[in-house]
């Protein structure tokens, strides 16, 4: 049996990922929908590796368009067990300079599209636990590849997830600043909530391009400003990947491999088989 594959969502700037050998391409149709872009499979240090671009080649989708459950569903048709997610970020504390890393332990949900955020539903009720949205382990082997590299690191933080498109006014940043948040962005969460539903492995890599807007003494965030910092990133981004991805595990046996042995509610007599079937990527252990 083959390794479990990794997956990476590249954000703005990272379209693409370098290195990759025997690359294949995938259309992958999902009961949700179709995903960003076509996947890009491939071998990366000897592991299989599977690169979606989650706002499309070229950047043709906004946050609120994205289909995070398709995009996730999608790779777990794949196989893949563990997730990398690259996203770019405002900073929202001093510390955290444009073009420095910070890795996120926790979220705050500021979205209003929570219903695209799960696959259960139509006969199946399920409830993850989500106290650490963030994979301890997946997040240490980012941590220490970054250390290695000579990174500008952050281990730990908040990230508070917004809408968008429209990025937060003054008195918003203030607010998400004033309750002790990190970084904010339009995206992560979503993944990062579906991955633990598909039983997924998922760390950030969450990547400063701005100071938001409550910076006074600095320009208040644009598209200008955001897309100024998005290549050197990218360019970071390639070389973390790189780094870390030779550290993961070839064994799917962390705690979120089995997310669902606590979260799954209706009795398994009463499943839809039409939504059993169409989970099956997801529940095919128990079934």
């Amino acid at each position: 049996m083959s390794d479990p594959a990794i997956g990476v969502i590249g954000g703005s700037g990272l379209y693409q990922l370098d290195g990759l050998s025997d690359v294949s391409e995938h259309w992958v149709e999902t009961p949700f929908g179709k995903p960003s872009d076509a996947i890009m499979g491939g071998q990366l240090a000897g592991r299989q590796v599977y690169f979606l671009p989650r706002h499309g080649r070229g950047h043709r989708i906004l946050p609120h368009e994205l289909n995070h459950r398709a995009n996730i569903f999608a790779l777990r048709s794949l196989g893949v067990r563990w997730i990398l997610c690259i996203t770019a970020v405002g900073s929202l504390q001093e510390q955290y300079p444009p073009r420095h890393l910070v890795l996120p332990d926790q979220f705050y949900d500021r979205t209003s599209r929570r219903c695209d955020h799960t696959f259960f539903g139509n006969g199946i009720a399920a409830h993850v636990g989500f106290a650490d949205p963030i994979s301890a382990g997946l997040r240490t082997l980012l941590h220490a590849s970054a250390q290695s590299l000579g990174l500008p690191v952050h281990n730990g933080g908040t990230y508070v997830n917004m809408d968008g498109p429209a990025f937060s006014t003054r008195a918003e940043s203030q607010v998400y600043r004033k309750l002790g948040f990190d970084v904010i962005g339009m995206t992560n969460l979503g993944e990062a909530k579906l991955a633990r539903e598909a039983e997924i492995a998922l760390a950030t890599a969450a990547m400063v391009t701005d100071y938001d807007c409550w910076k006074l003494d600095e320009e208040p965030v644009s598209a200008d400003t955001v897309m100024g910092h998005v290549s050197a990133n990218a360019a970071t981004a390639k070389r973390l990947l790189a780094e870390v991805i030779p550290r993961i595990p070839r064994v799917a046996d962390w705690p979120e491999h089995r997310a669902l042995d606590s979260a799954l509610v209706t009795d398994r007599k009463l499943w839809p088989e039409s939504t059993r079937q169409s989970l099956l990527p997801i529940l095919e252990r128990f079934a």
